[in-house]
């Protein structure tokens, strides 16, 4: 009576290694890749898959291979144990027993194949971490800079309104400087008309007076775009900025520049 073969035992019991490579091809995995992944030689997966025994390693190892394989593919690795330990040869199982006592020899899976995956430099890592501080505590210290530098102007315009304009005022009043300039913008008397646009949203009291003494608005104003002419510089009073825009020749003034709670007095000029 002759001995079945190994390939008719496998077949007997489903085929394990039939079911692991249509397993890697459902998975659009090659051979290679999947060898890379499991740090498995690609020789010991192809004779998973081909059941040739005699190309795998010692039992113990060559189990442990099928049931990696197994995981990696997501099938049953207690199923795959069950049909490799019954398809593996018994003669094979003999030799690995009668060896055991000779010194391990190497199994491949030390082997690592690399090629195509990418490896992290903790060092490399540590060094981006600290280019991206640095960067953001730099971009921190300019943006503070800019602003800083952005908010002088204001504050000085500010401090003039404040406190300089009255006295501005007082010293138009008194030393015979009169409507032709003031502490803000000094004018000229013989200069040529300037367009004013104001704009009131609500009731307002606004009142502008050109450098000729012309009133060009006065008092409560009611919601509406008034044009104006006349000689700059301007004395403009205004109540409630909120409710107001100006336009000196198309060009809008800053109204809160010059305001102190919402009113604002000052002398305007291109």
């Amino acid at each position: 009576m002759t001995t079945p073969s190994s390939n008719t035992q496998s077949n007997a019991q489903g085929s394990f290694g039939a079911t692991l490579q249509q397993a890697r091809k459902n998975k659009k995995v090659s051979i290679d890749e999947a060898a890379a992944e499991l740090f498995i030689l690609k020789r010991h997966l192809q004779a998973l898959e081909n059941e040739n025994f005699s190309d795998l390693p010692q039992p113990a190892f060559a189990r442990g291979f099928a049931i990696n394989y197994a995981k990696y593919l997501g099938l049953d690795p207690i199923k795959i144990a069950s049909s490799f330990d019954a398809a593996y040869p018994n003669e094979l199982k003999v030799q690995a027993s009668n060896s055991t006592d000779t010194p391990l020899r190497p199994m491949g899976t030390l082997q690592r194949d690399t090629h195509n995956r990418i490896r992290f430099n903790p060092l490399l890592i540590l060094a981006v971490i600290g280019v991206i501080v640095l960067a953001v505590f730099l971009f921190r210290m300019v943006s503070n800079a800019s602003k800083e530098h952005n908010e002088e102007p204001v504050s000085t315009v500010e401090d003039i309104s404040a406190s300089e304009q009255a006295q501005g005022a007082a010293i138009s009043n008194t030393s015979g400087i009169g409507s032709s300039g003031s502490a803000l913008n000094l004018g000229d008397a013989n200069a040529s008309e300037a367009a004013l646009v104001v704009t009131v949203t609500d009731t307002a009291n606004v009142t502008i007076t050109d450098a000729t003494g012309n009133d060009l608005m006065t008092d409560a104003q009611t919601s509406g775009s008034y044009n104006l002419s006349g000689t700059p510089p301007f004395n403009v009073q205004i109540d409630n900025i909120d409710n107001v825009s100006l336009m000196l020749n198309q060009e809008t003034v800053a109204l809160d520049t010059y305001a102190t709670d919402k009113k604002a007095s000052f002398e305007l000029a291109p």
